[in-house]
């Protein structure tokens, strides 16, 4: 996309970024920037997966130490995982 069809349509622009797709910006033929996505978080992801496990029979046959390691990271702040480094 030309850097003058951004500009005229820069809601579309944020749109397709927004939906995952990466904008290459051009200027004479050239590229000269290209906006992608932010990189999302898999905490919640994450927190599910341990969810399930620790809700199975086998979570019950761990070792002391692993099962502590698996409620640090279940204690870890949400906030700190999910942050938006762009906001930072």
């Amino acid at each position: 996309m030309t850097a003058t069809e951004a500009s005229r349509n820069f809601r579309r622009v944020l749109n397709l970024v927004e939906a995952g797709e990466s904008v290459a910006l051009t200027r004479y033929g050239e590229t000269i920037a290209t906006i992608v996505p932010t990189p999302r978080s898999n905490a919640d992801a994450v927190r599910s997966m341990l969810d399930d496990w620790h809700a199975s029979p086998e979570a019950a046959a761990i070792d002391d130490e692993f099962a502590e390691r698996v409620a640090a990271v279940r204690a870890k702040d949400s906030a700190e995982l999910d942050r938006d480094p762009w906001l930072d």
